[in-house]
């Protein structure tokens, strides 16, 4: 079994997944966290990209697991003497882990890969592909959160035409019975779904989640400066107050301040789950690398 896509996962393994996600999320919180389950296992992260809260979440939760965890130095490897892809998992294959984590610029890579891998691979981000594992985390805060997702009004904002986690999100949430809304400019949503004005959008939301725009967007697709975007399409002060009375922030990181989202409200102590996003990203990732690896152990 892989990991590629939120197609891939069955309801009962969605379902097992944020169960075990918020179990994990409550061992982690202990002075202790060493699990032995994964004892004996190898876990490779080939990241082609770069990461900071995806690659540390995988190494923490799969050390945690107490298996043998291989980063890939991917700059000081033979891709950068040339060497395609396909003989780079060819030669990992060769060295027999027990699980592949990957993160490529290429859409379909991970899918490519898996055709010549003999165990899992989990796909942690493909170009503008998919994230399964962020938006499993993403439903696993909602949840924990309102102790519910079904019927929970979400407004996904920003640039969703190159947004792997809008595509995963979308998949997942809209399985789990979310109402979805979607908002940005007209040149950054995708012809597939259909968007409005933010202001629309966050009206009487639950859960507003703000993607991240690159700033050479801004300048190139927009024509916008960064306190221009913010007041035309980003979440301030002013729209968060048209939201339900109990609603959370959300957002996948990394964060642009003053770009796509106010630093207040990003820092809001009690509507903010940015925060938990990360912390619940590592005990997700525990509950997929348990799953994936089952076998292997059985």
């Amino acid at each position: 079994m892989h990991l590629l896509s939120i197609d891939d996962l069955s309801d009962a393994q969605i379902t097992a997944i944020l169960d075990e996600g918020e179990r994990w999320f409550a061992y982690n919180r202990q002075p202790r966290r060493n699990d032995h389950r994964l004892d004996g296992l190898t876990i490779v992260n080939a990241f082609f990209e770069n990461s900071t809260r995806t690659l540390l979440s995988f190494e923490i939760a799969a050390n945690r697991l107490g298996a043998q965890v291989v980063t890939m130095q991917v700059e000081h490897s033979s891709i950068k003497k040339g060497e395609t892809l396909e003989d780079t998992a060819r030669t990992l294959n060769a060295m027999r882990p027990d699980a592949l984590v990957i993160r490529h610029g290429t859409e379909g890579a991970p899918a490519e890969v898996t055709r010549i891998m003999d165990c899992p691979v989990i796909n942690a981000g493909d170009g503008i592909g998919e994230h399964p594992t962020q938006a499993l985390l993403d439903a696993a805060t909602i949840r924990q959160h309102f102790g519910r997702i079904e019927g929970l009004k979400i407004a996904i904002c920003g640039d969703l035409k190159h947004s792997r986690v809008a595509r995963s999100n979308t998949k997942l949430l809209e399985r789990l019975g979310a109402k979805l809304r979607f908002a940005g400019p007209a040149s950054l949503l995708p012809d597939d779904i259909g968007g409005m004005g933010i202001d629309q959008a966050v009206d009487d939301a639950d859960v507003v989640m703000m993607l991240r725009v690159q700033r050479e967007r801004l300048e190139e697709d927009l024509g916008d400066a960064p306190g221009e975007y913010l007041a035309r399409y980003g979440l301030t002060e002013e729209r968060f107050s048209r939201t339900s009375p109990d609603a959370v922030i959300m957002h996948p990181g990394p964060i642009n301040r003053g770009v796509e989202i106010e630093g207040s409200l990003a820092d809001h102590p009690t509507r903010s789950l940015i925060e938990r996003q990360v912390e619940m990203g590592v005990a997700v990732r525990m509950a997929c690398l348990d799953l994936l690896t089952a076998e292997r152990l059985s």
